[in-house]
């Protein structure tokens, strides 16, 4: 059985590939025990990974766990913790409001923001701080309705919230957390039921599905996971991404002389080395194989993206960025029912923010040893850079 520090080494937190490969080339299912005490398997191929996403005998719902676990005082309460109906219900409310006219609208506000941003980088900069944060951080806050100066705090709690709390003290931190953020999210809430706008907030409040509303705890849920899914991720896919494209140059060099394969790359960046690295957890509803592995009821079933996305058996020599791959069946994104809903304003602020950025600076480059680069903490599902020194 994998342990469960497995997923937490700072080695693995750096390159996680590597290890994935190893347990790829034993099978594609593995014991872990992660979350401690639980039942659990770890999924790192393509195909039973894009099954285990859409099968209806693994639910989203930890109460289902055979092993009493801490509940989730944020995910547990959103969409990400919930299965059909309710889930169902509540994802057809979310994109009445969430719609892709709706974020299509955004791309002249998002080149604004973008080119403002790129208008302060002079001689070196830290590409995470100067452009892969406030990007996204200022549009999520504009299409909700949340003040974007309040950017620092959203972090601070993103930070806690997407980290596993496998200690006491963590649990509490990220109790404290959750219940500061929502706090925070009824007040904004509350002003929008008195001064509706044009914002997603104001379209959440009036969504209806027949005579049914959103309830009062289903809206603070629902806004607090996109407001931290709507940032945090495509954080990690800009970051990640021109990283990948800084260490491959001549990928980098066809992408300069060929900007129409923009859409592609992105694709393939997503594919390569995607802002999340395991899907969120699943736990099965009755006893079940994956792969030829038993699979017990209630026992946790995580699933990762990442190493589905460098699985030879559906992506040709993985581990090389290619931008011209086609098909590209990556499931960064998710699958099924589950799949994200923001994925086209992530691709549209990758498309925006990274095309615009090579447009802009012809030199760009890294300004430090990738090898002196870090990544956040091991053992969250995100997959980001701390930092990405850049010379301009």
């Amino acid at each position: 059985m994998l342990p469960h520090e497995f997923l937490f080494g700072r080695d693995f937190s750096e390159d996680p590939y590597a290890a994935y490969a190893e347990l790829r080339a034993k099978g594609p299912v593995h014991p872990i025990d992660f979350p401690r005490g639980a039942t659990a398997f770890l999924v790192v191929d393509h195909e039973h990974g894009r099954a285990a996403l859409s099968d209806p005998r693994l639910s989203k719902d930890t109460a289902h766990s055979s092993v009493p676990v801490d509940g989730d005082q944020f995910f547990g309460g959103t969409l990400l913790g919930m299965d059909p109906p309710d889930h169902t219900r509540l994802r057809a409310l979310v994109a009445k409001a969430f719609t892709a006219r709706r974020t299509e609208a955004l791309r002249p506000r998002v080149q604004e923001i973008t080119d403002r941003l790129l208008d302060a980088i002079d001689g070196e900069a830290d590409l995470i701080r100067a452009l892969a944060v406030p990007l996204p951080v200022q549009v999520i806050c504009e299409l909700l309705g949340v003040p974007a100066a309040d950017r620092d705090r959203f972090r601070e709690w993103t930070a806690v919230l997407t980290v596993p709390a496998p200690t006491r003290e963590a649990r509490a931190l990220r109790r404290e957390v959750a219940l500061a953020f929502n706090d925070y999210l009824m007040g904004v809430i509350a002003e929008r039921r008195k001064d509706p706008g044009e914002d997603l907030i104001s379209g959440l409040i009036e969504a209806r599905d027949g005579d049914a509303a959103l309830t009062e705890a289903e809206l603070l849920n629902i806004v607090a996971l996109l407001l931290v899914a709507g940032h945090e991720t495509t954080i990690n896919l800009i970051g990640n991404g021109v990283l990948a494209l800084l260490q491959a140059p001549r990928q980098l060099a066809l992408l300069r002389e060929r900007p129409e394969l923009l859409p592609a790359a992105i694709e393939e960046l997503l594919r390569y080395d995607g802002p999340v690295d395991r899907a969120s957890q699943r736990v099965a509803l009755e006893d079940m194989e994956i792969a030829g592995t038993p699979i017990p009821k209630g026992a946790w079933v995580h699933v990762s993206l990442g190493a589905a996305g460098r699985d030879p058996a559906a992506h040709p020599a993985p581990d090389e960025l290619d931008l011209t791959r086609a098909p590209n069946r990556h499931v960064a994104f998710g699958h099924g029912p589950h799949f994200c809903l923001g994925a086209p304003l992530a691709r549209l602020e990758g498309q925006v923010a990274i095309g615009s950025l090579l447009e802009r600076f012809p030199d760009l480059a890294l300004a430090v040893p990738a090898a002196e680069l870090r990544h956040h903490r091991a053992g969250s599902i995100v997959r980001g850079l701390v930092a990405l020194p850049v010379r301009v």
